[in-house]
């Protein structure tokens, strides 16, 4: 079931792009297959908690997580944005994307809290996909981590 869900991630977070961030359709696409370099790497995810439980986690550079922040706030390309308003809007496409996810799942269990860590590593599991994305031609990868069951805890759910 995990692995199907990797077909409908392209069209949850074009969906998604397209009214939280773009306004139109169209400027996220799928990327190129293979390894994506990203430059200053901004990761964010939310896990879901259950009899399987998994993360999705999205990475992009910190320039592409700057201008995102942007869009969401509705300011201008030159407009200075502070971190706390970065770890917002990319907590919140992790937030939307993983809960369209969860809703796909037989069994979802429960969301966490978005987490976002913007000059860190992302965080350990399995990788049972990943999909390559490009937002204005910028690299944007979705994907989902398998986790231990003795991960699941009750704190920071929704």
């Amino acid at each position: 079931m995990i692995a199907t869900m990797a077909d409908h991630v392209v069209a949850i977070a074009q969906d998604m792009f397209t009214a939280m961030i773009d306004g139109e359709p169209g400027l996220l696409t799928e990327g190129p297959d293979g390894i994506v370099t990203l430059t200053e790497p901004v990761h964010a995810w939310v896990e879901i908690r259950g009899e399987e439980p998994f993360r999705t986690l999205v990475m992009t550079g910190r320039e592409t997580a700057d201008r995102m922040a942007r869009a969401l706030l509705a300011l201008q390309p030159q407009d200075a944005v502070a971190p706390d308003d970065v770890r917002d809007a990319l907590g919140e496409v992790a937030n939307v994307i993983g809960g369209n996810i969860k809703g796909l799942m037989p069994q979802p269990g429960s969301l966490t809290l978005p987490v976002v860590e913007l000059d860190g590593q992302a965080p350990e599991g399995a990788l049972l996909w990943e999909r390559p994305l490009l937002w204005c031609q910028d690299p944007v990868v979705i994907s989902m981590w398998g986790l231990d069951p003795t991960h699941n805890r009750k704190e920071d759910t929704l």
